[in-house]
């Protein structure tokens, strides 16, 4: 075992997240360190994995590493040097000792007397020293402690052991929080969320501990905003459970459940390896207390929840195991602690109460508005007038209507007064909200049984409408022989009996509707031709239909004509102007999007369009939400993302409400790229990852691959090693190694940025793997290079050697016709390798390699590169003069 192999695994663990892996590696180093005998090493590894478990979730490791180092460092202080560090680690020890029912308050309590005595002795500030008797005093629930505790905290001088500007603020928020001094402590924490921190905790502490502030004070939009960038940040951390469980009572008592059942079942299975008994106690209080709701919401009973893999519980069951875990670990605690304060609290989470009904997180994650009443029945008693008048709405496509006027006609109409004519219409109107609820086989039966009536009672015009109607539906359903029979023979007898009346226009145009579907271009098309409409609404219908023919057969002329001559006779019309307007807005986007030259105009008239399918979309709810989703791409198209926004909200929320949840999910990838390009990374984030969870693994995978995109750039710009993640996913996906390259580059670009340049050079060199496959050398000279700087600054010598050296090879590949890109390579391949030969003192060889950076730069007119070269080679020659 050596030295350097110690380094280079302490190397690779510091670019990791604190968690698992890292310990692990850690871990790994403290017995390579132990077995070289170098016992001042083996020190130094060991108060870094006493970090590791701190951070990584596992306190109570920490105790052994502490303790260790504390006992060396006393042995020798002179060697073992670390007076600083384990004064700061005395703080993470003294509150972790709270954390553990089983340890003693004798214990705490000594090792903040130690503590403090070594502040003492050291010539420290005890300001930390009263903050952590603070913690203990609240743990314990001794208030006048705590309170006076908290003034000598608040008044004590800062020093460098003090905690960071950001987390000692924190602490000062939950004290005060907890007596209800809301004002004081937003005061507090201002300066903290206002400044910049370089702290690993903040601001995702400061936030959690100011939801109940907010939410008390009534600053809704702080808590939302506090809950959707706090829980971001922790969410992915096993050590901060205990703030986990703060995110899951903060929906349960917003009318977010739906939410908080997304957080208790991605957290849940962290309850085995609790990073401490205090934080299982908190998440199971909360998990209870968020179950508890759902009971109350009358929806408890159809929630199954994954407690681990394979092992589903339902919500009332696992309710039960939660709170009776919370209460006994409380117990546990208060029995240690000879008190009543953590039982009392569990109980306040478990039985927290709304404190308001609903807190939108997002704008689409609106609860859905109360339908609109519909219009006042009039007051017929006539039960034929009612079905008169139903019939009337249903002609005009206000549904809402007709189902108010039926709802009156079942109310007066008792079973002694349907007689057979009244049974058929009233199993007519049935089979026409059955089907435009989708429920297409209930409706087939409503008609045939409507068509029995109406043959019974000598109304065979209706009889036939019947027909008609059912062959238009097995049309629908892909019978297309069973539909062709029915359309026929209801056409013919229609057209025979009442041409071109009301029922006999419907029923070529159901007809034809069914040819179209069973592909028949021309018979749909001989149809239409021989139809003669006899009012704008017929004329509008025709025309509606014809250009669906047009459509399926490309001619996309054709079709804008007759959506065009649809949408004018249909002006007067509201709920047909819409269908009309629709479907024209969307194939001017269509065709205006491929078409240079007039394209703006045909997108302008498609933006009218849509305007007009949104204003008058009322009668038909669904039609309004995909004409919003509709102008929300259009506006996202021209570039105008942030005037898209609003319209895709409220596509995804109206159509979440309507249970349309395939629409909802696309339009949340449209909203999700709206966000991006208007800027608002964190929205963009949210709903993309909201889109990917409903899409699910069967989904188009074109969707899930322009969702995820959309969400590793997101992420990339919130600055979340995450996205390195992501893009690499999505590399291994990719179709072409030539795409896949350019995602493992930007992989690398952010794990760079974020200083993990060892992880950075891995992506770097598997990118450059990536385009030798595509055939793309100067991707693979770019990678090779780029790998190479990484390795070094990750202090892998030899491996940044050998990938300078692939790069230079890789300049042999180039193409030789375009000479400036050929020198712009090769001087930036010379500049690097000087960089790296000069930091590992090899001067002599390094020289060289800066004239021809120099010489290619400046033949280029590249002034500031040529420049940074001219500064390397002075600093070379200084060190070899």
């Amino acid at each position: 075992m050596t030295a350097d192999e110690v380094y280079d695994l302490m190397n690779r663990a510091g670019e990791l997240p604190y968690g698992e892996a890292r310990t692990v590696l850690v871990e790994d180093a403290l017995r390579r360190a132990e077995a070289t005998g170098d016992e001042r090493l083996a020190f130094g590894v060991r108060m870094a994995l006493t970090t590791a478990y701190q951070y990584g979730g596992e306190p109570a490791r920490a105790f052994t590493t502490f303790s260790r180092c504390l006992a060396e460092h006393d042995r020798d202080p002179a060697r073992f040097d670390e007076e600083h560090r384990l004064l700061w680690h005395f703080k993470w020890i003294v509150n972790s000792l709270t954390l553990f029912p089983e340890i003693p308050l004798d214990r705490t309590y000594a090792v903040l007397d130690d503590m403090e005595r070594r502040y003492r002795q050291g010539g420290h500030s005890l300001q930390a020293v009263y903050h952590y008797r603070h913690v203990v005093a609240r743990h314990v629930g001794d208030d006048a402690e705590a309170d006076a505790w908290f003034a000598r905290w608040a008044g004590a001088e800062r020093d460098e052991l003090s905690d960071c500007e950001g987390c000692d603020p924190t602490g000062k928020v939950r004290h005060l929080a907890s007596r209800g001094s809301d004002e004081e402590a937003l005061a507090v924490a201002a300066p903290v969320l206002n400044a910049e921190l370089d702290c690993s905790e903040q601001p995702q502490s400061i936030l959690t501990a100011l939801l109940p502030v907010y939410l008390r004070t009534g600053r809704a939009e702080e808590a939302r905003d506090a809950h959707r960038r706090g829980y971001r940040l922790v969410r992915s951390s096993l050590a901060d459970l205990s703030e986990i469980s703060e995110h899951l009572r903060f929906c349960a008592v917003t009318g977010n459940e739906a939410r908080g059942m997304e957080i208790l079942q991605r957290h849940l299975g962290w309850l085995d390896r609790a990073p401490s008994p205090y934080a299982a106690m908190r998440f199971a209080a909360a998990g209870a207390l968020l179950l508890r709701r759902l009971d109350e919401l009358g929806v408890a009973d159809e929630v199954t929840v994954r407690r681990r893999p394979g092992d589903e519980v339902g919500a009332a069951e696992l309710r039960a195991e939660l709170a009776g875990q919370a209460l006994e670990l409380a117990a546990r605690f208060d029995a240690r602690n000879g008190g009543t304060r953590q039982g009392e609290h569990i109980r306040r989470i478990m039985e927290s109460e709304p404190v308001v009904e609903h807190l939108p997180l997002t704008p689409h994650a609106r609860r859905p508005e109360p339908a609109a009443r519909p219009a006042a029945v009039p007051e017929v008693t006539d039960p034929d007038a009612l079905l008169d008048l139903a019939e009337s709405h249903h002609h005009d496509r206000d549904d809402a209507a007709a189902a108010a006027v039926l709802r009156r006609f079942d109310e007066l109409v008792g079973d002694d007064e349907l007689t057979p004519s009244r049974r058929a219409r009233r199993a007519d109107a049935r089979g026409r909200e059955l089907s435009g609820t989708g429920d297409l086989e209930a409706a087939v039966t409503e008609w045939e049984l409507a068509a029995r009536l109406y043959q019974e009672t000598g109304d065979p015009v209706r009889q036939h409408v019947m027909i008609s109607r059912n062959g238009a539906i097995n049309a629908r359903l892909g019978q297309h022989y069973v539909a062709y029979t029915l359309l026929s023979a209801a056409t013919e007898y229609l057209d025979r009996e009442v041409p071109d009346s009301r029922e006999a226009i419907g029923a070529r145009l159901r007809l034809a509707d069914g040819h179209l579907r069973g592909d028949r271009l021309d018979d749909a098309r001989s149809v239409l031709d021989e139809t003669r409409p006899q009012t704008p609404r017929d004329i509008g219908q025709t025309e509606l239909l014809r250009s669906q023919v047009c459509l399926r057969a490309n001619d996309l002329d054709g079709a804008l004509a007759s959506l065009r001559r649809s949408r004018e006779v249909h002006r007067d019309e509201p709920p047909f102007a819409a269908e009309a307007a629709f479907q024209l807005g969307q194939l001017l986007t269509h065709v205006g999007l491929r078409h240079a030259g007039d394209g703006p105009a045909l997108l302008d008239e498609a933006e009218s369009c849509l305007d007009e399918a949104v204003a008058s979309g009322g009668f038909s709810p669904m039609l309004r939400l995909a004409a919003h989703a509709e102008r929300g791409n259009l506006l996202l198209a021209r570039e105008r993302a942030a005037d898209a926004v609003p319209d895709l909200v409220e596509a995804v929320a109206g159509f979440t409400a309507a249970s349309a949840y395939p629409q909802a999910a696309y339009a949340r990838v449209d909203l999700a790229a709206a966000y991006y390009t208007a800027g608002r990374h964190l929205e963009a984030a949210e709903v993309a990852e909201e889109a990917l969870a409903i899409l699910g693994p069967d989904a188009d995978p074109d969707i899930q691959r322009r969702c995820r995109m959309i969400l590793a750039h997101a992420q990339r710009e919130l600055g979340e090693e995450q996205a390195a993640e992501t893009f690499t996913g999505l590399a291994e996906d990719a179709e072409h190694p030539g795409a896949a390259g350019e995602l493992l580059e930007q992989a690398g670009d952010l794990l760079t940025s974020l200083d993990k340049d060892g992880l950075a050079a891995d992506k770097f060199a598997a990118a450059a793997e990536a385009f030798a496959k595509a055939g793309e050398p100067y991707g693979v000279v770019r990678t090779h290079r780029r790998a190479g700087l990484c390795r070094l600054w990750s202090g892998q010598n030899d491996l940044a050697l050998a990938e300078m050296a692939l790069a230079r090879e890789g300049l042999a590949e180039l193409p030789r016709d375009n000479v400036p890109a050929l020198t712009w390579e090769t001087s930036l391949v010379a500049y690097d390798e000087a960089r790296l030969l000069a930091n590992l003192e090899r001067y002599d060889e390094a020289l060289p390699l800066t004239a021809e950076a120099h010489e290619g730069f400046v033949s280029l007119d590249e002034t500031d590169a040529a420049e940074a070269v001219a500064r390397l080679r002075s600093s070379i020659e200084e060190e070899l003069a």
